[in-house]
């Protein structure tokens, strides 16, 4: 069989298009798509630049650099989601600052004190801050509780600062504790959903402006596949797997 090498226009026209459309993946791997919350931060940012300019040319570059910025703080990239019942996904964007254990928040009203182990992951004000269901299952509880903004970082902020409590119920009667706690810089937490919504894992449900904490309650038994220290994913690192009930928990080390 003889194959024949286009030529003339119509290769030209095959460059251009093979070269096109790979410039058109780059842009879309560089322009993330913003969250809608942040819209609004941005056109502010954008109207108080040219008011910068009008004043000096300077300033005007400092909020054109402040306005990058506020589009790259709300950016929310659509994540890859393992697709399995016992695994527990990350809600957010971070670091994972503290491992610990405690019972359910008491604003949730109820009686299993059980102490469970809870995983905190820090967002700092670079991190994505939109947050993620870490299982499929049914908002059965929740509670919203207002407070301070000590540094997020510290174990006091789960009982001192302002925070969104929510609990999820699996299909397999597990439940599970989901908690937005604002931070030093966070002044407002944003919940899309409420008692009776359907998540899946690794669905979008809030986000926390600018810099905060979400905390993970694992059914009693389950012990993180994390460690204090490790960068995590929204929707992608794989914070348990309940299949491994009574299972140690994960160790590492610096390398």
């Amino acid at each position: 069989m003889v194959v024949t090498r286009p030529t003339g226009n119509h290769c030209r026209n095959c460059y251009a298009r093979t070269h096109g459309n790979q410039g058109i993946k780059t842009l879309k791997s560089v322009l993330v798509p913003i969250n809608p919350e942040g819209w609004k931060f941005v056109a502010i940012f954008a109207a108080i630049t040219v008011v910068l300019f009008l004043i000096t040319e300077p300033l005007g570059w400092i909020g054109v650099i402040l306005t990058l910025w506020c589009a790259y703080f709300f950016r929310d990239p659509d994540r890859i989601t393992p697709v399995d019942e016992n695994l527990v996904i990350s809600p957010a964007d971070g670091r994972v600052c503290m491992i610990s254990k405690a019972p359910l928040p008491k604003e949730l009203e109820l009686d299993d004190k059980t102490p469970r182990t809870r995983v905190s992951i820090f967002m700092n004000v670079f991190n994505v801050h939109v947050n993620r269901c870490p299982v499929n299952g049914e908002i059965i509880g929740e509670a919203y509780v207002p407070g301070k903004f000590v540094n997020a970082e510290l174990d006091k902020a789960s009982e001192n600062n302002e925070r969104q409590i929510l609990l999820v119920r699996d299909k397999e009667g597990r439940e599970f504790g989901v908690v937005q706690i604002a931070g030093l810089v966070a002044r407002r937490i944003l919940c899309d959903v409420g008692r009776g919504s359907q998540l899946k894992a690794g669905e979008r449900f809030g986000l926390i402006r600018f810099g905060s904490r979400v905390d993970v309650y694992l059914p009693e038994g389950v012990e993180p596949k994390v460690i204090v220290g490790q960068t995590t994913i929204a929707g992608e690192t794989i914070l348990a797997d309940i299949a491994a009930k009574g299972a140690e928990a994960a160790v590492g080390e610096i390398r």
